[in-house]
This record gives structure tokens, sequence and C-alpha cells, in this order.
């Protein structure tokens, strides 16, 4: 099963409509046994090891590099459904 963690600054909004967009963008890339979580940064430090893939907005990314095996996210538009779609692709290639 894929795992995914959607990180943001506090862990509250952000995160959850990350959440949602990526659970919509591995559907449409034909993923069916993922799980999607949510936090903060701060959070993510201790958790991304855990995960196969991180994702948060660029300018985070990098307080989670190095934490995890996985492979790290940074988007640049939270909201951009095509930006998240193209680079979830890429992590799973």
């Amino acid at each position: 099963m894929l795992k995914v963690l959607a990180a943001c600054g506090n862990g509250m909004g952000s995160s959850m409509v990350i959440k949602m967009k990526v659970e919509n963008a591995l559907r449409k890339l034909g993923q069916s046994t993922f799980t999607v979580n949510s936090c903060s940064v701060g959070e993510a430090k201790g958790l991304a090891v855990g995960y196969d893939i991180v994702i948060a907005s660029e300018h985070l990314i990098k307080e989670l590099d190095g934490r995890t095996n996985g492979k790290l996210v940074g988007l640049d538009n939270l909201m951009d459904d095509k930006e998240i779609t193209a680079k979830l692709e890429d992590a799973l290639k």
C-alpha cells in the first residue's frame, strides 16, 4: 500500500486541502490502495520516515530533507490540481 503524508506549516487547513487533492490525483493516476495522512511540518519531521511520499509546499519541503527514504514532493501552488497530479505521477515512477 502506498503511504503519503501531506504537511503544511501548522497542520490545519492547508494539509487537509492537500490531502484531499492528493487522494483525487492518486485515483486519477490509477492508484487504488493508498493512505494519505496530514500533519504539520514539525510533526512530519518525525513521521516522514514511515511514508513513501511526503508532499508539502516548496518553501517547507527543505525542512524534511533527509528525514525519509521516500520521495519528497514540493508544491509551488497548493491549489493547482494539475501540478499535484503531475508531481505525484513523477514520484510514482
